[in-house]
């Protein structure tokens, strides 16, 4: 009997489809694992291309980064989807739970270009209290205003971090670095990190000279920074944003900036923006003096994209290799020991009472020697890897991973079947 796409797919034959012009040593990730079926667009996933809807239709792995958006719809196209890489921190732009329900772990790169994001705030906050936006733009029309009216060191000055994960963090080492006086914000208890000092939102907000927001995209977090917010900041303040873009009210922080009410703001996301090059970029916030406007470019360095390239695709490559789940998303996971001499059999399964039970029945009634046994369970799904040390031909095993497809509450079964099979 010949290998059955039912059993294990030839590394050969697995296809790999990337979007968004990922970096390319992700693909050498795949390549030096001893994968060849790489297929790399440079834009977005576009569900009304064709060609896109053609590949997405066949791909095992598939790897996007920010734009790509991946709904109920896109899951269903994709039929031989058996993982999915974000290229990215956040994973704001897939329907985690519905990747889950159809048995798809998703992987990010959480930390990636945590120091490139810190950095591009560290450096915009130094030009928008040196009001270096605004004279910049005057020099090049021709106006010499040499002032040093409401242009500030940084040295002294109050940095209010609003989420102090990774990247907040990290921002506030540096800025202390700088002469700064750190203070932040956080919903959950968080270690400070040199003199970094913890205080109510409202006491942030009306006491740092500059505000930068890193915090999620969630349902309370969006306009977190509104009219009423904004008007608590300090007429000398500069906010930035490099999170998401829906945290800040863009009409109200417009409406503050005309009115001369802050002094500066840089902002790198935003609630609409382009799927491509072509797409013009629209903001109520363009030609504003002292505005620092960049296109989601936070983590966009070579060296945070050569780290996420070979970051995601390397938990790919686990994946498909051994069935390790380790830091996916919206997934159990499962820490797994290399696959050596074992067959290994994966399940996926709602996490229902009886469902390992079910498995162990039919693994029993084969009479068949377990070498491991690993599982893990979230809220809603459930994830078993048995290792199987009976010796069993293709056939044996095609029956055998049939049998534990017809289990009531499974999702999904894959066989990673043992060398010399």
């Amino acid at each position: 009997m010949e290998r059955s796409k039912k059993l294990s797919l030839e590394k050969q034959k697995i296809k790999i489809l990337l979007f968004e012009n990922i970096h390319p040593n992700a693909a050498q990730v795949f390549i030096q694992a001893g994968y060849s079926e790489i297929i790399n667009f440079k834009e977005a996933l576009d569900m009304n291309n064709p060609t896109h809807l053609a590949y997405l239709k066949t791909a095992h792995f598939i790897g996007i980064r920010s734009v790509s958006k991946f709904n109920k719809n896109v899951f269903l196209h994709a039929e031989r989807l058996a993982a999915l890489g974000c290229f990215c921190i956040g994973t704001n732009q897939v329907d985690l739970d519905m990747a889950a329900s159809q048995g798809i772990p998703v992987f990010n790169a959480p930390y990636s270009n945590t120091r490139s994001v810190a950095e591009l705030v560290l450096g915009e906050l130094i030009l928008l209290l040196r009001k270096i936006p605004e004279k910049n733009k005057l020099c090049h029309e021709g106006v010499w205003q040499k002032t040093a009216h409401h242009s500030f060191e940084v040295r002294g000055k109050v940095l209010g971090i609003i989420g102090y994960g990774h990247i907040g963090s990290q921002l506030g080492v540096l800025a202390e670095a700088l002469g700064m006086q750190v203070i932040f914000y956080d919903i959950e208890p968080k270690l400070a990190l040199g003199n970094a000092k913890f205080v109510p939102l409202d006491f942030l907000l009306k006491n740092a000279d500059v505000i930068s927001c890193h915090v999620p995209e969630t349902s309370e977090t969006e306009g977190l920074i509104n009219q009423e917010r904004l008007a608590l900041m300090k007429k000398t303040a500069v906010l930035i944003n490099a999170s998401r873009g829906k945290v800040v009210d863009i009409e109200a922080l417009t409406e503050a900036l005309k009115s001369g009410f802050l002094l500066g703001a840089g902002i790198d996301v935003f609630p609409k923006e382009p799927g491509c090059l072509e797409e013009k970029f629209e903001s109520s916030l363009k030609n504003i003096p002292n505005v620092l406007l960049t296109p989601h470019i936070g983590g966009s360095t070579q060296e945070a994209q050569e780290n996420i390239g070979f970051e995601v695709a390397e938990k790919l490559v686990k994946y498909s290799d051994n069935g390790s789940t380790l830091s996916a998303v919206n997934f159990p996971e499962v820490s797994l020991p290399s696959k050596s001499k074992h067959t290994r059999l994966m399940h996926v399964h709602l996490n229902k009472p009886g469902v390992m039970t079910a498995i162990n029945e039919v693994l029993f009634s084969r009479d068949l020697n377990i070498a491991g046994q690993y599982l893990q369970t979230s809220m809603n799904i459930g994830y078993v890897v048995i290792d199987i040390d009976t010796q069993l031909n293709l056939e044996e095993i095609s029956l055998l991973k049939s049998a534990l497809s017809k289990i009531p509450y499974t999702i999904k079964t894959r066989v990673l079947l043992s060398p010399g099979l």
